[in-house]
């Protein structure tokens, strides 16, 4: 069986500091890569597809009632991503961030 990989964009705002680790940390070992701070991208097959829904689907359940927990999926094409306009006009560097 041939799995088609896809591109997404996963955006989180999640309250919670400790769970909010603990989704990044998900989406890294899944082999997404931070872009901004609550926002991964990267290619992922159905299957792969499929374990981050569920993972970050465990996840939400263990938040706290009254914390906020959003997490989109968002598939694109590089293409398209590409021609993203970030202000300014430069990407995350992952080592410069302050937790």
């Amino acid at each position: 069986m041939i799995l088609y990989s896809m591109f997404y964009v996963v955006f989180y705002d999640i309250t919670d500091s400790n769970l909010r680790q603990k989704v990044s940390s998900f989406l890294k070992s899944k082999g997404l890569r931070r872009v901004q701070l609550s926002v991964f991208v990267g290619e992922m097959n159905s299957s792969t597809l499929k374990d981050v829904r569920s993972g970050l689907s465990r996840l939400h359940r263990i938040s706290q009632e009254g914390e906020r927990f959003s997490i989109m999926i968002v598939p694109t094409t590089e293409s398209l991503f590409s021609k993203r306009i970030s202000i300014p006009d430069e990407d995350l560097d992952e080592d410069k961030i302050i937790w």
